[in-house]
């Protein structure tokens, strides 16, 4: 039982960090940048942010699957087996990770080529295609961990 305490443990932090995040990011930084900062201050501001908690989401990324597979193994005989409710952490975790992806190598480099040309329209597009994405991905990882804690019968 200390194993699975510990991988669940493992497992339950980087969900925690990364859904944790977004929220922070979407409900309290992004309102008050937007009514402290101008324009360019604020399209600065976002390109570090998002190196900095994006190092967490790709331990995130790593640590969640190794951990939920540990933790598969671990309860049950075979992923045949596994509760439906398994399956579409598993599924969601494959969505949020496209997102994520997609912010990541193709929608935060935009931001950063108009932050460095100062070119503040284009920036701000890049950054509310960004905002969009990241409260997508929210309201699936609240989804997500809504049915991690219920564990739902389908």
């Amino acid at each position: 039982m200390m194993l699975y305490s510990l991988a669940y443990t493992l497992h339950v932090l980087p969900a925690l960090i990364w859904v944790g995040g977004m929220f922070f990011a979407w409900m309290i930084l992004r309102p008050a940048t937007v009514s402290e900062l101008d324009t360019p201050a604020r399209l600065k501001l976002w390109p570090e942010v998002f190196r900095r908690f994006f190092q967490w989401v790709w331990a995130a990324v790593v640590m969640l699957p190794v951990t939920g597979i540990g933790l598969l193994h671990l309860r049950f005989p075979s992923l045949e087996t596994a509760p439906a409710y398994v399956h579409v952490m598993m599924g969601l975790y494959l969505v949020m990770l496209a997102l994520f992806l997609r912010m990541r190598l193709l929608q935060l480099p935009q931001l950063r080529r108009a932050v460095e040309l100062r070119d503040w329209p284009a920036g701000g597009a890049a950054l509310g295609r960004i905002r969009r994405l990241v409260g997508f991905n929210l309201v699936l990882g609240l989804s997500l961990v809504a049915i991690a804690a219920a564990r739902p019968t389908f």
